[in-house]
């Protein structure tokens, strides 16, 4: 049996919690085989992110085009994409793999509030990337950026992700783990996804800590590596919850601030 190979796109946090190293991680984790290029050198911890190096375009398609002249890649995930610049080359890679399965994963701020994207490069993202993505994964505060208006009800979430596809996302996954602090929904951590205009909802308990570092980026990379393992929409949505909330349960609490959480 060939093993699936999955690539992300994304931001190395030195740290290991979050942007490809916990990608990288989580294709491991569900037996798939982990390929990776960086788009930006973040200088982070569990505290805070204190700056980052940008790559440029060219240099980001010099990782990544060895590897897809290589390798059959069954799924591919971005995250941290920081310029208009690498935005448009990632783009054009992209459309070198016309049969790979998609996810954007729209990643514009960190967790302790560090911006890692201006609105230039997010503009780019919605016009060029949004329309050849399987699917989109806003949390709350992103949906918000994105939509260009408050979230503060399930109608709102709706809304939102009305015109996301109004902006070119087939499908969109809003993460609920923002929802609680926000008053919506009925106390629980509730994933939206929208598949086309049918509305799939995914809940787990809320589990009250600290150790939320990478758990976007660990959603995103479990749903492209179920989706290359032949897994349809929900299912890897489905599969890719429980996952990242048994990784916030067993969280090895390392640091004096946002904790990773445990991707095994």
């Amino acid at each position: 049996m060939t093993q699936p190979v999955c690539l992300t796109i994304a931001g190395l946090d030195p740290s290991g919690g979050a942007g490809i190293l916990a990608d990288v991680r989580t294709f491991a984790a569900f037996g798939c085989f982990p390929s990776a290029a960086v788009t930006s050198i973040t200088f982070q911890n569990t505290v805070g992110v204190f700056g980052a190096e940008h790559q440029s375009a060219e240099t980001v398609r010099r990782q990544v085009e060895p590897i897809i002249e290589d390798y059959d890649i069954a799924a591919l995930k971005t995250g941290m994409l920081p310029t208009r610049e690498v935005i448009e080359e990632t783009a054009v890679l992209i459309k070198r793999m016309p049969s790979v399965k998609l996810v954007v994963d729209p990643v514009v701020r960190s967790t302790s509030g560090f911006d890692l994207i201006d609105d230039d490069a997010l503009r780019s993202l919605i016009a060029v990337l949004f329309p050849l993505a399987g699917l989109v994964t806003p949390n709350l505060p992103e949906a918000e950026r994105i939509a260009g208006f408050k979230i503060g009800s399930i109608d709102d979430i709706d809304k939102a992700a009305a015109a996301m596809q109004a902006m070119g996302a087939r499908n969109v996954l809003i993460k609920g783990g923002h929802s609680v602090e926000a008053n919506i929904g009925d106390g629980k951590a509730t994933d939206y996804l929208f598949e086309g205009q049918t509305r799939h909802l995914f809940s787990a308990d809320h589990i009250d800590t600290s150790a939320t570092h990478g758990t976007g980026c660990t959603l995103s990379a479990a749903i492209i590596a179920n989706l290359a393992l032949g897994k349809d929409l929900p299912d890897a949505v489905k599969i890719a919850k429980a996952f990242v909330t048994e990784a916030i349960r067993k969280a090895p609490m390392l640091g004096h601030g946002h904790s990773p959480i445990n991707i095994r």
